[in-house]
């Protein structure tokens, strides 16, 4: 679909009512074509595409053998740790010590809602009580951010408290003042490398705040979801700190509780998701797991294990997947430029890993976005999504997920949405013009 003629040119708070009032116009009218098209085209959810899946079907004909290096038989039960064949092995990646890195089944979030259900009930490492036994449960949440953890928060009941996010990481003397204030608040959220959305990076000296920074609550935690570590989009691959070993060195060895998982690597519905902390908290998480689990998927792990074979392995995997990848955000990034870049109506992440794109429309027009692009036949993440409650205060924020769609139609989806963004400004704009 070839985009529509956009005259008169420049900036759209700049024009004239003259010159608005035709440029609405003819986004009208390129709207009602784009409707006519009849597309049915999805950008809601960060999934890998089929070749991406396509990449791991040797999977299929693992394990050979039913055995580990070290003789176990992953048959039968026990090991709630999970194997040490594939624990070394994302180990090396995840910058953690092998001995305190689980790995489980093949849900992270699972592992996450795990964590929150034994901190709820029973308390922490440090933790005087269990936190349901708390007036109150408050967390932090950098924004935007993802939708997932802040559903886990409703789940539980769980108060939010928003700062904002940004290249480098959360507004870390935000984090810090609320910290410090508030014994209530006793975790924060934060994907720390290629964040969903925005794709930044955490840097180190935000991960040494955090992890140094004092706490009103002594069992503070910082749930590290480390979900895109290894995405990279680029041959400059951005290291994650090591927050961890940061906690550790200021006398906060507890603060952090890492996850990762294999999820969107090789298989999503069949992946391992892994947790990391220091030996007492995973000594703690493995002591309650084991009140409802007697072992993990260790066929799955040693499956794994032998398709990787190593570190380098997995690395050499993640360049396949970049290959996919990379041409697909490129295109957005081409789109969103060529039809955006000179209206001042929008903003938007250019990502070197991950898996997302956040782009920021005039305030107040993301919910009119999205129902436009719907109604147009472009499913977008619903406005909001990515803040607590669903609830984008200034209302400008979409999250754009090019992943799963192929090539022609990410940049058939893309323009479809920088349509929708350009009419529904000239509206915000007009009205406002006339009153």
């Amino acid at each position: 679909m070839s985009a529509p003629t956009t005259r008169p040119s420049g900036p759209l708070p700049a024009l004239s009512a003259e010159e608005l009032d035709d440029f609405l116009a003819q986004q009208r009218t390129a709207y009602a074509d784009l409707r006519a098209a009849g597309l049915s085209l999805d950008l809601t959810r960060g999934k890998p595409a089929p070749d991406q899946l396509d990449l791991s079907d040797a999977l299929l004909d693992l394990p050979r053998g039913t055995r580990d290096s070290s003789g176990t038989d992953v048959r039968n039960y026990g090991g709630l740790e999970g194997l040490r064949d594939l624990r070394q092995i994302f180990a090396e990646l995840l910058g953690v010590p092998t001995d305190q890195l689980v790995a489980g089944d093949n849900s992270s979030l699972v592992m996450m809602r795990s964590v929150l259900s034994y901190l709820w009930l029973h308390g922490g490492v440090g933790s005087a009580r269990p936190w349901a036994a708390e007036e109150k449960v408050t967390f932090v949440c950098p924004v935007p951010g993802y939708d997932r953890h802040f559903t886990l928060l409703e789940w539980f009941g769980i108060d939010t408290v928003t700062v904002p996010m940004g290249d480098d990481g959360p507004d870390v003397e935000a984090v810090a003042e609320l910290v410090a204030a508030d014994p209530s608040i006793k975790g924060m959220w934060l994907v720390p490398t290629y964040a969903n959305p925005t794709g930044g990076t955490t840097s180190h000296a935000v991960a040494e705040r955090l992890a140094s920074m004092p706490a009103a609550a002594p069992d503070f935690t910082i749930f590290w979801d480390n979900a895109y570590a290894l995405h990279h989009l680029t041959e400059d691959e951005a290291p994650s700190a090591d927050l961890l070993g940061l906690a550790a060195a200021t006398g906060n060895p507890h603060r952090a509780v890492m996850f990762a998982s294999t999820s969107k690597i090789t298989y999503a519905g069949a992946g391992v998701g892994f947790l990391a902390g220091s030996p007492d908290v995973v000594r703690w998480y493995v002591q309650h797991l084991g009140k409802g689990a007697i072992g993990p998927d260790k066929v799955n792990h040693l499956r794994h294990a032998q398709f990787f074979g190593d570190a380098d392995g997995v690395r050499a995997h993640m360049r396949k997947h970049r290959e996919i990848l990379a041409p697909k955000f490129a295109e957005v990034e081409r789109i969103l430029g060529e039809r955006l870049g000179a209206r001042e109506v929008a903003t938007w992440t250019r990502p070197t890993g991950g898996y997302f794109v956040s782009l920021d429309v005039l305030d107040g027009t993301a919910a009119r976005v999205v129902a436009l692009a719907k109604d147009a036949g472009v499913s977008l993440t619903p406005a909001g999504a990515s803040f607590p409650a669903g609830h984008d205060p200034r209302d400008r924020n979409i999250r754009l997920a090019p992943t799963f769609p192929q090539p022609a139609e990410v940049a058939a989806a893309t323009e479809a949405v920088t349509t929708c963004v350009l009419l529904a400004a000239a509206e915000k704009l007009s009205a406002e013009r006339n009153g």
